[in-house]
């Protein structure tokens, strides 16, 4: 199981990273936009918010991986700068992923539940019981992309 940190920006994720980059000297491996979602009707896309970062992942060590994305629609409701930010966990199976999820979120409240996602994952989100939010996920590497 690795943990990694998940950074929430209000439409300025490009730039943060670009500038993580330069901080770090590492390069961005992976950048996609809500452009890049297919179509939603439970989670709208405004032109505007097209072009923001729906995902970006830069490794900045051997186990080490800075994840972030912006924020937008319902989901900037209570955003607040400084508080931006998750905590990724990524399990070794599908049973394991659920384990965390459902301790994690005992006495907290599921933002959204653990199910099969679009890029590939086994994925939900939740906020702990203590205000910290969480990202469970699991990759079955058997599974066709």
């Amino acid at each position: 199981m690795t943990i990694n940190t998940y950074l929430t920006f209000n439409g300025d994720c490009e730039a943060a990273f670009k500038f993580y980059e330069n901080v770090f000297g590492k390069e961005i491996d992976m950048m996609s936009r809500f452009s890049d979602m297919p179509p939603d009707e439970n989670f709208p896309v405004s032109e505007e918010e097209k072009n923001r970062i729906m995902h970006v992942s830069m490794p900045i060590s051997n186990e080490t991986i800075l994840m972030g994305s912006d924020t937008g629609g319902a989901w900037a409701d209570g955003f607040k700068q400084g508080t931006n930010f998750s905590l990724s966990i990524n399990t070794e199976s599908k049973a394991e992923a659920d384990r965390m999820f459902e301790g994690l979120s005992e006495g907290g409240q599921a933002t959204m539940p653990m199910a099969d996602t679009f890029w590939g994952s086994y994925f939900g989100m939740l906020t702990d019981k203590f205000g910290i939010s969480w990202m469970v996920s699991y990759d079955d590497p058997n599974r066709q992309k």
